[in-house]
């Protein structure tokens, strides 16, 4: 007899995507035009109105009790969507999960709270959902809110409560509340630093101390290994991984390395680009090290081939973060004064050791002349991630797209005296 708490065997999740372009509403003439244009457009349109998309494929694992299991992976890669099955939100197209215990699950923002209801009942109804006695909840109430720290606004409809607050009171309930297993999105991301180092040091005490079991997506790899003994992979919907949390995270970060860069080996016309601009190959790698942390450094590689003669030719480099705040838009002149030959061209340059903090990161290029008429934009060409990593003592994420490394002056004057 298997000692899991946790058994998935051969799940799946389709979902069906429709490739019509829905409005708010559809009136009868709608209705009638959009078939015409059908009937016209049928032997153009060779993209068929629905398909299959599969968020997750034949996973097959088991958790033990006890275990705190990290699953990583590239956003899209399918965690979500596992994490719902694992909390019974969503069901399974293929295969099959057994749960032995409660789950408590911590996956969005206000997930399993009444917006109408105050924090108190919402603490009352999710220990009910879980299956407690008002007794067991009473129990555990004082702990819940101090931990919560939303004291003065507990008799408050939390559709009032700002985002921190409810992720505060949310961890607080799921974690207090004595879940079998306790499943734990990157939500925390939310909370402020204070608050992130609480729920670490509790998931700790959940395994460590109670021997509950603990499921936590993050990208934060400093959080995986401190926190977690076991590790998941997925990638494209599929595990590709399953070990140790510290194997797990260096696989990913190895995957994540060899991932980020384009490489053109075939004929020129087939290269990214167009008649103006080929791409031939763009890459990212560290400064220094094996893997991109934010002590690393960044280094970029563009090898292009340019087929405009004669040309004040320059590039411009963009890089953003995934919710697309620009760090930099900075071009460079390839060739001055109407220069420019046709041939293969290569542009290296260097983001410093101890500037872009930890996060996922995208390049776009721009290709000009002048800085003024475009010969080829490609955008969100590349992605790269900056890990986090232990720095003076602190492994936990910090605000901000950068993370410089900053040197102070700092003298003492004496006591203060009045003049």
């Amino acid at each position: 007899m298997s000692d899991a708490i946790i058994k998935v065997e051969g799940v799946g999740k389709k979902y069906i995507i429709s490739h019509e372009q829905a409005g708010g509403y559809t009136a009868l003439r709608d209705v009638i035009s959009s078939k015409a244009k059908g009937m016209i457009k049928a032997k153009k349109n060779s993209l068929p109105a629905k398909e299959e998309f599969w968020a997750l494929r034949d996973l097959n694992f088991e958790i033990k009790q006890g275990e705190a299991v990290g699953i990583i992976g590239r956003n899209g890669a399918g965690k979500s969507t596992l994490l719902k099955i694992l909390s019974r939100i969503t069901e399974p197209t293929t295969g099959r999960i057994e749960l032995n215990g409660r789950v408590a699950s911590l996956l969005e923002v206000g997930t399993g709270f009444h917006p109408e209801l105050t924090g108190r009942e919402n603490i009352f109804l999710n220990g009910a959902i879980l299956g407690m006695s008002r007794a067991e909840i009473k129990r555990k109430f004082d702990e819940i809110v101090d931990f919560s720290g939303v004291e003065k606004f507990l008799d408050t409809p939390v559709k009032r409560y700002s985002s921190g607050m409810y992720v505060r009171l949310a961890f607080a309930v799921a974690a207090h509340l004595e879940p079998e297993i306790l499943v734990v999105d990157e939500v925390l991301a939310v909370g402020d630093m204070d608050f992130q180092r609480k729920c670490l040091g509790k998931m700790k005490d959940v395994t460590g101390k109670e021997g509950r079991t603990v499921l936590f997506v993050s990208h934060n790899m400093a959080a995986i290994k401190q926190l977690c003994t076991v590790g998941i992979m997925l990638r494209e919907g599929q595990t590709t991984f399953i070990g140790s949390a510290l194997e797990a995270v260096n696989f990913y970060q190895n995957d994540d390395k060899a991932n980020s860069g384009i490489v053109h080996k075939g004929e020129l016309n087939d290269a990214i680009g167009n008649e103006h601009i080929r791409i031939l190959r763009f890459d990212i790698r560290p400064i220094s090290g094996e893997l991109l942390s934010i002590s690393s450094g960044v280094e970029f590689n563009l090898e292009f081939y340019n087929n405009n003669p004669d040309k004040n030719l320059a590039v411009t480099f963009e890089l953003r973060t995934m919710d697309e705040t620009v760090v930099f838009h900075h071009g460079h002149w390839v060739c001055e004064n109407n220069s420019s030959a046709k041939g293969v061209y290569t542009i290296k340059s260097t983001i410093p050791e101890h500037l872009l903090n930890a996060g996922s990161y995208k390049f776009t290029l721009i290709f000009a002349q002048n800085l003024s008429t475009v010969f080829l934009f490609i955008r969100d060409v590349i992605q790269f991630e900056v890990m986090n990593e232990v720095l003076a003592g602190n492994s936990l994420p910090m605000p901000g797209v950068i993370r410089p490394r900053l040197s102070y002056d700092v003298s003492y004057k004496g006591p203060y005296k009045l003049t």
